[in-house]
């Protein structure tokens, strides 16, 4: 079955960039539209790259029309850029949980650090494909990325300021640094992780997380 375009959006309701926002999309086989092309688009990326594969390739995957896709997504670049966006929103809103919980700083940049860990691993093909296509996105999607990623390491980062304001981490470390050295080796992973392999996520979280945390912890 083919999905035909819905009505169009109110006026004013159209992002520059990623989904446009509107009424709640319709479900297909238990997903909506939005989800099935983004399903299916990382899907193709991961086999055919993100420059040979077609719109036409990504819709006739999905089972919907051109204008249905139109309708969520304003070009192929927001759909890579979607894939990752949604994993990043989400990786977000869960830092935020663990920086306002009552606990000790360094329990709350321990689940921190071991979360964004899992949750790279969890969606590593959607991870690995953003990232592998991120230099042929206009230069507004890549600056864009930039800020949301950045919006991240920043609130990161101010669990190790507030842990060595406190005492409890060294003071000798540059947070900036911190920062670049822990998220370059979770970049990292998912090169080298497979899922059928010895190490779940949860494992590798942990594992990251308290050797970060023994490094930053002031003796």
């Amino acid at each position: 079955m083919t999905v035909d375009a819905p009505a169009l959006d109110p006026p004013g309701t159209r992002p520059s960039g990623g989904r446009r926002k509107g009424r709640t999309p319709s479900t297909v086989d238990g997903r909506t539209v939005p989800e099935r092309l983004l399903d299916h688009a990382r899907i193709l990326f991961a086999e055919k790259g993100f420059e040979g594969t077609s719109v036409q390739d990504v819709v006739a995957a999905a089972g919907v029309t051109k204008g249905a896709m139109y309708h969520y997504f304003n070009s192929k670049d927001d759909l890579l850029y979607e894939i990752y966006g949604t994993v990043l929103r989400m990786q977000m809103e869960r830092l935020e949980t663990f920086i306002a919980q009552e606990a000790p700083v360094e329990e709350r940049l321990r689940a921190a650090s071991a979360d964004v860990v899992v949750t790279a691993l969890e969606n590593v093909e959607s991870v690995a494909v953003f990232f592998r296509s991120l230099h042929l996105l206009s230069v507004d999607k890549q600056a864009e990325v930039r800020r949301e990623r950045r919006r991240y390491h920043e609130a990161y980062r101010g669990l190790i300021i507030e842990g060595q304001r406190t005492g409890l981490f060294r003071e000798d470390i540059s947070p900036d640094l911190a920062v670049d050295y822990f998220f370059g080796c979770v970049h990292h992973a998912p090169v080298w992780w497979h899922a059928d392999g010895p190490l779940s996520p949860g494992e590798i979280g942990d594992t990251f997380s308290r050797l970060f945390l023994d490094s930053l912890t002031a003796r």
